[in-house]
């Protein structure tokens, strides 16, 4: 029996180099066969990843089944999940989001959820010392996952124990921190060969609020203006998105990783009251920037208003 082990749909780093960690490690050092998958095609920039660390990319998987056995990592929202993950046997969770409920499992599993930036942090505690055994490449995929999902420490996610975690995985690869996050992000910005409708869900989650559904979706880049050139076809496409898959609205959030803020996109009266009220912003137009926005998991689903 192989353990799958997957992240969230619409994987970004953290959901595609996490899962080929844990693999390793049940493999390599519980002696548990284990697999990576994923559930939709990694990002550009954990396809950087994937290049740069010569990794081959986890089989993409659209379901799982009762026979299966899985460990799931950077969710526990049943809505990322596989529509059959409570028919499979799950038995491990790792994650550093909020708990969403609506996951049940067959019997009581090993669950752990920490208030870090990182599921890659979390999982080089979990490793301990065997991280002695780590290769280069799998060092190399949890460095990613972290420097990304911190955006290179500029998030408010971040704490010290990622920092930390990250130096220590850097100095041991003999990486510069900020010449390979240079890279990380210039790779996430490169966006020009995805459709509006790519764009609006390659990074996305899906939230309801007060009888609302929405797919909140955020686009980081060190380069925002090759985003907003396509303000008003994105905007065009959100309702054709919010119809396919079934939600109110499409909220998109173009956050700016330098200069530290968010545009979020306003094309109707509903964004624009959420914008108001969730982020006592003044509207004006079809844009609003948001100063110090940077995190959708601690700034924006937290505060979203409607």
């Amino acid at each position: 029996m192989t353990i799958k082990v997957f992240g969230h749909k619409s994987p970004d780093t953290d959901s595609t180099g996490s899962p080929i960690l844990w693999a390793w490690y049940l493999n390599e050092v519980k002696g548990q066969p284990a697999e990576a998958f994923l559930l939709g095609e990694p990002n550009t920039e954990a396809a950087f990843v994937l290049n740069r660390w010569d990794l081959p990319k986890p089989q993409i998987i659209a379901d799982v089944t009762a026979e299966d056995t899985c460990v799931i990592v950077d969710t526990n929202n049943i809505a990322e999940l596989p529509a059959s993950i409570n028919d499979a046997n799950v038995v491990q969770i790792i994650d550093h989001h909020m708990l969403q409920g609506g996951l049940v499992t067959k019997k009581p599993i090993d669950i752990t959820i920490r208030p870090l930036a990182c599921t890659a942090t979390i999982m080089m505690d979990l490793i301990g010392d065997d991280a002695a055994k780590m290769p280069a490449w799998a060092k190399g995929a949890a460095l990613s996952c972290i420097l990304s999902d911190t955006l290179e420490f500029r998030s408010p996610t971040t704490t010290d124990h990622d920092k930390a975690v990250a130096e220590k995985l850097a100095a041991d690869l003999g990486i510069d921190m900020a010449e390979y996050a240079a890279e990380l992000f210039e790779a996430k910005s490169d966006v020009s060969a995805f459709s509006d409708a790519e764009l609006l869900r390659m990074d996305s989650k899906e939230y309801a609020l007060d009888g609302t559904k929405f797919r909140v979706s955020v686009l980081e880049t060190t380069a925002p203006k090759i985003v907003l050139d396509r303000k008003a076809s994105l905007m065009a496409t959100m309702d054709t998105v919010a119809a396919e898959d079934g939600v109110d609205q499409v909220l998109l959030f173009v956050v700016d990783i330098l200069n530290e803020e968010a545009t979020l996109l306003v094309p109707n009266a509903l964004t624009k009251t959420v914008a108001e009220k969730s982020f006592g912003a003044t509207v004006d137009g079809d844009a609003v920037v948001l100063p110090g926005i940077m995190s959708r998991k601690k700034q924006i689903i937290p505060n979203l208003k409607v």
